[in-house]
Order: C-alpha cells, then sequence, then structure tokens
C-alpha cells in the first residue's frame, strides 16, 4: 500500500531523515520505533505533505504522492494521528469528529462510522456535547483516532498515541488500535514504547538518527539483544 524510497527530509542544515525506504503492505501494522530526534514524526509528516521532500519518493498503491498537498494525500485515504492529539479544544466531541469527515458528503455513511466510534471509544458518546479541551488526556487521544477515523481511511498513522499516558489508558488504546486493525484497516505506529509496539506489529523498523538500522518482524526485534538493550529496558 506504501512505500517509501530512499526519503530526505531537512530542516535547514540539519538532516532529518537521511535515504530511508520501507514498506507497508496492505492490511499490516507496521511500526517505527527509535528514540527522540529519530526522525520518526518527520517521516509520517513527510509522507503526509506537511515536510517538504528534498529527494526520494513517497508511493500510495502505486502512485507518486511526494510534496503532494495534504488535503489531496487525506483524499486518497490517508489519515494521520497527530503527536499531542491536536483536537480541537473550543468544539465539542461531535464536532471535532465532523472535522474528520470534512471531505465527505455521505450521511449516512458519516452517521454509521460515528456509531462505530462510539462502540470503540464509549466515553466519547458520553462526552458527545463537552468541548474537546475539557476531557482528560486518554480521552483526548481517543478523539483524536475517532477524527482521523472518521474520514474513513485505509492507511491510519499514529504518532506516539501512548505519550503522556497512565499505563492502564495505554493497554486500552493498543487494545482499540489491535480492534481498529482486526476491521481491515492498515496501521503505520510512531511510538516510544517499543514494548506494546513491537507486539502489535506485523514488521517493525528502528529508526536511529534519520537512518533505518534493524528491521524485522515484531517478534523478532522483540527476541533482539540490541533491541533490548536500547528499547526494552533490557
Amino acid at each position: 500500500m506504501l512505500e517509501v524510497r530512499d526519503l530526505h527530509v531537512s530542516y535547514g542544515a540539519i538532516k532529518a531523515l537521511k535515504g530511508i525506504s520501507f514498506k507497508v503492505e496492505k492490511g499490516k501494522v507496521v511500526t517505527l520505533i527509535g528514540s527522540n530526534g529519530a526522525g520518526k514524526t518527520t517521516t509520517l509528516k513527510a509522507i503526509c505533505g506537511l515536510v517538504k521532500v528534498q529527494a526520494g519518493n513517497v508511493f500510495l498503491n502505486g502512485e507518486n504522492i511526494t510534496n503532494k498537498p495534504t488535503n489531496e494525500i487525506v483524499s486518497k485515504k490517508v489519515a494521520m494521528v497527530p503527536e499531542g492529539r491536536r483536537i480541537f479544544p473550543n468544539l465539542t466531541v461531535y464536532e471535532n469528529l465532523l472535522v474528520g469527515a470534512y471531505q465527505r458528503n455521505d450521511k449516512d455513511g458519516i452517521q454509521q462510522d460515528m456509531e462505530w466510534i462510539f462502540s470503540l471509544f464509549p466515553v466519547l458518546k458520553e462526552r458527545l456535547s463537552q468541548k474537546g479541551g475539557t476531557l482528560s488526556g486518554g480521552e483526548q487521544q481517543m478523539l483524536a483516532i475517532g477524527r482521523a477515523l472518521m474520514s474513513r481511511p485505509d492507511l491510519l498513522m499514529l504518532d506516539e498515541p501512548s505519550l503522556g499516558l497512565a499505563p492502564i489508558i495505554v493497554e486500552q488504546l493498543f487494545e482499540v488500535i489491535h480492534k481498529i486493525h482486526s476491521e481491515g484497516k492498515t496501521i503505520l505506529l510512531i511510538e516510544q514504547n517499543a514494548y506494546a509496539a513491537l507486539n502489535i506489529a506485523d514488521y517493525a523498523y528502528v529508526l536511529e538518527t534519520g537512518r533505518i538500522v534493524l528491521q524485522g518482524t515484531g517478534k523478532e526485534l522483540l527476541a533482539n539483544e540490541e533491541v533490548k538493550r536500547a528499547y526494552l529496558g533490557g
């Protein structure tokens, strides 16, 4: 579904990505793990057209989408849940969810998807008329994921969904991510919680300072001694 080839991105004189290449097959969960500053978020932003690609290409279902406008990429059924949630604090939960469907006009389908999201996150239905900014951190993350799903994406990209959340909420979120995947969504997951990410991933890549240094199945990297030392506290 997604192929990144020899991607280079810079912020001024700082080279954030130094020629990374990876694939995301349809129906799979692929994760990118790495420490702060490794280039994980930049990778997602480059795919979405939020930062300029200096060299290399991004292909979606065989089509070159490198440096395309973000709204055009969203219309091709790609959605990103950004780091830090970035919900609209002064809009209600309902309004935030509707924003996710701004490119759609199928009223019945929008309502069906909203009900599906309520089945994933029942608390959002309880908070429907509440302003997004008054929700807890975990609830805001649920809302951010729900908003992305409202665009009915085939590829869902998640940037650090567990960041700053209590362990029990993280566990619940990863259960929902697994459920979303089981509904047929392809997922590209950026996550500092390497253990949780590798447990759910079909395939994984390790980023260090803008380069991919290791790759393998989630199980293979969980068992890798280098990964254990660097990311799993072992």
